[in-house]
């Protein structure tokens, strides 16, 4: 077989092949959907963040006209065969999570019961007539007073920890002897994804077929189609998802929450297909918080500011209810605090505790508060050293000569060099200008700040359901291409880059090649958009049923142009003999051939234009790596911060698209940004939460953040291609590099910021306090 030609799309900046559908309106999101006859579901939720449910009289609900059930924990949780995820695997221990609450509502929001009704409109309405008789009990929602406190949330867990991890205990002999050592506490409020389209669900039961399809707003069609089989104790095959367009998933939507389960589990015993539409008061609510983490980072020093050790204890709040996902993840924060670093020793330990909130939930690079930490010591380390920060994390940051390298913590790095994108950044910014900047801006009384933060993240990782991802390609019979694959797209524009992909891999003209996804009908298993995996994981996919598919096509184009198959060169949609161009057949003379005239092929050659492959990776991770340089100016009277240049120089291997790889980046960045300056979903002493509508809850917009500015460093990672992951980065170095900038600015002052997020309120307080904290 000939060898595939140089790519002609891969690397270039192609349009997104979904723009035009979106952005004219024709997408098609889950509540686009309309079945006959179709019901509608709406939840009775707890206003209590604890109460004991002695209760339910539904009959006034019932008896609106319109209303067709209403169903409790004893309707629905019974009918519960199995309910655990592919993230963990049926053999890890998870945590409770019933489908409705049983015997006691454990935060406000916990949905208590689910009316169906003939509209939502009817629903809401009903949900007002359902009396539930609640006794309410004392909460606890402050999580750092949780371990061991009176209020136990799961009687399983009567100290309240879900659990915990240490590794190496920390090397105290070190810290007592280093010149120098900074110890701090840091504190992550709650904040969350937010997609733009909430969560949504169709569920229809076929009782004559005993089939069950489901339209989700999902990032992951099939284990959620794995997931409602046991759930519901069916045949997989009998269980169809469909997920078409889905407006943002950051986490969220990776693993089937409470009310989706619900809504299973309630299809089967009504009529008609259910719907239900999350609401934003709900998705704020309910949806599952994220962050939230309380610890103390200590890193040590000799006198020249070489780092010596690393040690971080920290406590994450998993709510009431969390998913598995970021449970598991937070070990995550431990294993990586050390880093980009050359750091010797490093050491951590965790507790996860309940606590009467919303449940903890996956969102874009759940360890996050690891570079959060570590990057805000560094700055403190190198004011308190009196050198500056670059040229602290210049000494330290690991080199591309040092590759492979295993940080002490067992992470082996590797395909990376930390140091290059940090001084790009460096670069870009003109370092030596700001600071000249800013001293002269000081003298005139303006207070401006530059934040750096560098960080290095594992994308694609080949553990379990994540190290497989399939693919069919289908050359149809006008010699048109459809490439299917798993589905997750949610803003992530892997429609585009499979069919980049797939293009290059068959020598055809973009133009001729689109993509099927989101149907586990057609396409084949995979883990979806979860991870930062599906540029790597999609492109091995890709890559292995193209070159079968390729073969194929070069095999039957040798025939007909009566050539060696070495002798074939394929491009533009045609096959070409390599020393008599004048020779070349058309893609879709090809087709018409084996699809229709397949008695002209020699005996023994296939006619098949199709093929389906598994792509298994063999690299544990893909390692990717950042650096974020911010500046700002921070109005000392009245708090405010204002952006003023944002720079992101990242290693994300080959790009495959650099407009979909700065897209990503800069969404990732903007959200780091809103929770490091805006986003707060606070919670009062009992419990209730403050910010449930978009008034409260602040949102970072355009007039918060400046142009992002991109730099490229391209090292090619282990796997198909070189390609890496892209899509969690800017979340993990955007919220360091803005607080590390406000407590630059703030330094003259005297003052630190060391809790989440930076308020205008929060500065002026530690402004007029003029002492160093912040908790």
């Amino acid at each position: 077989m000939t060898e595939a030609v140089a790519a002609r799309y891969a690397g270039t900046r192609v349009q997104r092949v979904e723009d035009t559908r979106l952005l004219t309106g024709r997408g098609t999101f889950v509540d686009d959907i309309s079945r006959p006859g179709m019901l509608h579901a709406c939840f009775v939720r707890s206003p209590f963040a604890r109460a004991r449910i002695n209760g339910i009289d539904a009959s006034g609900a019932l008896a609106l006209p319109g209303v067709r059930a209403v169903f409790t924990a004893a309707d629905l949780n019974p009918d519960v065969h199995e309910a655990w995820h592919a993230v963990a695997g049926k053999d890890v221990p998870d945590t409770p999570r019933p489908p409705l609450a049983e015997g006691e509502a454990k935060f406000v929001g916990d949905p208590v019961a689910l009316v169906v009704a003939d509209s939502r409109y009817i629903a809401e309405d009903a949900i007002e007539l359902v009396e539930v008789d609640y006794e309410p009990l004392t909460a606890i929602a402050d999580f750092t007073r949780a371990e061991g406190a009176e209020v136990v949330v799961h009687e399983a867990y009567p100290d309240n920890v879900a659990g915990g991890m240490s590794g190496a205990p920390p090397d105290e002999e070190t810290f007592a002897a280093a010149a120098c050592v900074v110890s701090e506490r840091i504190s992550q409020q709650i904040y969350l994804p937010v997609p733009i389209e909430t969560r949504g669900i169709v569920v229809e039961w076929s009782s004559a077929a005993d089939e069950l399809t489901i339209w989700a707003s999902t990032q992951t069609p099939h284990e959620l189609r794995a997931f409602a089989a046991r759930l519901l104790g069916i045949p997989a095959q009998r269980v169809r998802v469909i997920m078409r367009d889905t407006g943002g998933g950051f986490g969220q939507k990776v693993v089937p929450m409470r009310e989706d389960m619900c809504i299973m589990l309630a299809a089967r015993k009504v009529p008609a297909a259910l719907k239900w539409i999350e609401d934003r008061r709900e998705n704020l609510m309910s949806a599952g918080q994220a962050r939230h983490i309380d610890g103390t980072a200590r890193m040590a020093f000799d006198d020249d500011g070489t780092i010596l050790a690393a040690d971080i204890n920290f406590t994450q709040d998993v709510g009431a209810y969390p998913t598995p996902y970021p449970v598991l993840t937070t070990a995550a924060i431990g294993m990586f605090f050390p880093g980009p670093y050359r750091v010797p020793k490093a050491s951590f330990s965790y507790r996860t505790v309940f606590s009467n909130t919303a449940g903890l939930a996956a969102y874009r690079g759940p360890w996050q508060f690891e570079s959060l930490a570590r990057e805000v010591v560094l700055d403190i380390a190198a004011r308190k050293l009196g050198i500056d920060p670059v040229e602290l994390r210049r000494k330290n940051l690991l080199r591309r000569d040092e590759m492979p390298y295993l940080n002490p913590n067992g992470m082996p790095y590797d395909h990376v060099a930390p140091s290059e994108t940090f001084e790009q950044a460096v670069k870009i910014l003109d370092h030596e200008g700001f600071r000249k900047e800013q001293r002269e801006a000081l003298a005139h009384g303006r207070y401006l700040g530059l934040g750096f933060a560098a960080y290095i993240e594992p994308t694609g990782a080949a553990t379990g359901h994540l190290a497989t991802e399939g693919a069919t390609i289908r050359m149809t019979p006008t010699g048109k291409i459809n490439v299917y694959v798993n589905g997750g797209s949610t803003g992530n524009s892997i429609e585009t880059t499979v069919v980049q992909l797939t293009a290059d891999a068959l020598g055809a003209d973009i133009d001729d090649v689109a993509t099927i996804q989101g149907d586990t009908a057609v396409t084949p298993y995979g883990a979806g958009t979860q991870g930062s995996r599906s540029g790597p994981m999609t492109a091995g996919a890709v890559n292995e049923a193209g070159t079968i598919l390729r073969s194929q096509i070069v095999a039957i184009a040798a025939h007909y142009l009566g050539v060696t198959e070495s002798d074939v060169e394929l491009a533009n949609s045609r096959a070409v003999a390599r020393d008599d161009p004048a020779k070349s057949v058309s893609f879709a003379d090809l087709a018409y051939r084996a699809y229709y005239e397949p008695q002209q092929l020699p005996p023994g050659m296939s006619a098949s234009l199709e093929a389906t492959a598994r792509f298994t990776s063999q690299a544990p991770i893909h390692w990717a790596n950042a650096t974020h340089a911010c500046t700002c100016e921070v109005d000392v009277e009245t708090g405010q911060v204002k952006l003023l240049r944002y720079i992101v120089s990242e290693d994300v291997g080959p790009m495959i698209n650099p407009n979909v790889v700065e897209g990503q980046i800069a969404g990732g960045t903007v959200q780091g940004i809103g929770g490091a300056l805006l986003e707060n979903m606070v919670y009062d002493d009992d419990g209730n939460p403050l910010a449930s509508t978009f008034v409260d809850y602040l949102l970072p917009t355009a007039t918060e953040v400046p142009p992002i500015e991109f730099g490229h460093v391209e090292i090619p990672g282990p796997g198909v291609g070189g390609y890496k992951g892209v899509g969690e980065g800017g979340a993990i170095g955007s919220a360091p590099a803005v607080i590390n900038a406000i407590n630059d600015a703030l330094a003259p002052l005297g003052v630190t910021l060391t809790a989440l997020p930076a308020s205008p309120a929060a500065i002026v307080n530690l402004i007029e306090q003029g002492t160093k904290g912040g908790i």
